[in-house]
Order: structure tokens, then C-alpha cells, then sequence
């Protein structure tokens, strides 16, 4: 049953992130082939924006090392495929396939940035600049990941303030979309509101945030739905929930697209996306992984049928 609350917004835009987020923390790679098919699976359910793989250097995430003969299998679809890249030789990478979105990654925290990056959050800012740069001059769309936005597994809760500096420095870097991850899922809608107030009051306006949290403790979706409220419009999720981080081994998965979309459909918000070729293919990865869906849409539609 579908009730409308006029307070939210009338449409909004999914970020799926599964086959780059989710993928990358697979024990073991998945073929190539399987990678494009999830893609167009996705592509074909109406997720208009999935983000397809990264240019990262292979020994850090080996499981997306075929980025190269992975993307090109993919240019023809009707679609937005940002790709991540970590630095200029990412980009030089990402250019030369004829990407056309990337997206950047910092932290919040100098813990994070340490064990990731392996360099202080504002060394990595540092590094991230004649990128975003380069990126903008050769009229690509920049998106800007932050981390550890709400807690982080050394420090504790990550102050409102410290998040606002740096993502204020992706943002005036040239940076068209912030996302802000809860990387440990330890986020409450409070502390969202807190921290979207505060980007707003540094002059960050809402429609450049996306937010992208984790379920670690069942908030997810509550929390998402507080950032609608403040009139966020973009979303980040996983198909079938897959995903967490490699550096932060609290992290557990993602918040699952099919979760996000039950409660979008339920509240009359238009995705665009057709849930139950979603289910079928989220279906799919499960059995290419070997493992059932964590998506708790996932499990209900496919044992109702």
C-alpha cells in the first residue's frame, strides 16, 4: 500500500554501488563476465546510475583488477557508470577507456586515512586535488567519497565539525556530489540531522550530499529516511547488500537497494527502478557468489514466490 508524506521528496536517485562496493570485498574475484552481466541486470531493473568498477592498483583490491576489460563491455549501456580512481595514474586509466564520471575517496578520520590511504587526511586532500582538477578541466563529473563520517573502529564518534571541514574541502575542490558514508554503520537519524545541518550551515547545500550507510546495526533505513526528510535526493545502495569496506573490518554490508526501494514504492517516491527485476537479479549474484542475499527484501519476495 502505497502512502505518500508530501514532506519528502517525489523522486529519488539511487547510487548503486554493488558491483564496485560490493564486489571489492569478495574473498575471492568474480569472473569478469559475471561482473558485466550483474551490470546490465542492473541496467535492465532501472537503476539509471551504477557505479561499475575502480582503478584502483590491482595489489590493494585485487578483485577489481580487471577494470580495463571490464568496462569496456559496458560503455553501450544507456546508463551513468562512474569509476572510482584513487590518483592521477587512476584517472590517466579511467580516461583512456573514455569514462566519463569518477569519483575520489578521503576520510574523515586520520585513523581511516592512515590504514586506507596510508596518509594523513589532509596529505590525501593534497593528493586528491590535481585530480579532481584534471578531471573537471577534461569535463568529467567528480563525485567525492568521505568515510568514517559518523564513527570510526579507533577513534570513536567522529565530531560534527571534523567531518564538515573536510567534506567543505572535496566540495571546494570542485567536487559536483559529497557522499557521506557510515563506514561502520554506527550512525542514528540524531546524529544525521546533526551533521546535514552543519554541512548546510558551512554553505554546503543539500542537493550536492548523497549518503551511503551501512546496516552493521539496523539503521540504515531509518537513517535514510531522516536525510530525506533534510531533502537529500541521492542515495547510495547494494544490490543484494553486498559489500562493506576492506579496511574496516567492522564494516558489513551495505544498505540493500531492494530494502531502500520496498520502503521508496511504500512511501510513493519514484526510483524509476523495477523492484522485482531487481529481486530476481540480486537472485542471480547469490548464486554466482554461492551464498544467499543478506537483503531482507531479498529473502521475503523470493520465498513468497
Amino acid at each position: 500500500m502505497t502512502v505518500k508524506d508530501p514532506s519528502l521528496p517525489a523522486r529519488v536517485r539511487i547510487h548503486e554501488v554493488g558491483a564496485r562496493d560490493g564486489l571489492q570485498n569478495e574473498k575471492t574475484a568474480v569472473p569478469t563476465a559475471v561482473k558485466a552481466e550483474f551490470v546490465r541486470r542492473l541496467a535492465a531493473a532501472g537503476l539509471g546510475t551504477i557505479e561499475a568498477t575502480s582503478f584502483v592498483h590491482p595489489k590493494w583490491v585485487p578483485q577489481l583488477a580487471d577494470a580495463e576489460e571490464l568496462f569496456p563491455q559496458l560503455r553501450d549501456l544507456p546508463v551513468r557508470l562512474p569509476v572510482l580512481v584513487p590518483n592521477e595514474r587512476g584517472l590517466d586509466r579511467a580516461l583512456a577507456l573514455g569514462a566519463r564520471e569518477v569519483a575520489v575517496f578521503a576520510s574523515a578520520t586520520e585513523s581511516f586515512a592512515k590504514a586506507n590511504l596510508n596518509r594523513t587526511v589532509d596529505e590525501a586532500l593534497a593528493m586528491f586535488a590535481p585530480t579532481v582538477t584534471r578531471a573537471i578541466e577534461a569535463g568529467l563529473k567528480v563525485r567525492g567519497y568521505l568515510s568514517m563520517c559518523f564513527g570510526d573502529p579507533w577513534e570513536g564518534a567522529v565530531p560534527v565539525e571534523q567531518v564538515v571541514r573536510v567534506t567543505k574541502a572535496l566540495a571546494d575542490m570542485g567536487c559536483d556530489e559529497l557522499s557521506l558514508g557510515d563506514t561502520i554503520g554506527v550512525a542514528t537519524p540524531g546524529h544525521v540531522q546533526a551533521l546535514l545541518t552543519g554541512l548546510n550551515e558551512a554553505g554546503v547545500p543539500t542537493s550536492r550530499i548523497a549518503v551511503h550507510f551501512h546496516d552493521t546495526y539496523g539503521q540504515a533505513l531509518s537513517n535514510t529516511l531522516a536525510a530525506l526528510r533534510h531533502g537529500v535526493t541521492t542515495v547510495d545502495a547494494s544490490a543484494g547488500g553486498l559489500g562493506g569496506c576492506p579496511y574496516a573490518k567492522s564494516a558489513t554490508g551495505n544498505l540493500a537497494t531492494e530494502d531502500l526501494v520496498w520502503m521508496l514504492d511504500g512511501l510513493g517516491i519514484e526510483t524509476g527502478v523495477d523492484l522485482a527485476a531487481l529481486t530476481a537479479t540480486s537472485g542471480w549474484m547469490a548464486e554466482q557468489l554461492g551464498r544467499p542475499s543478506p537483503s531482507r527484501t531479498v529473502r521475503a519476495l523470493s520465498h513468497k514466490e
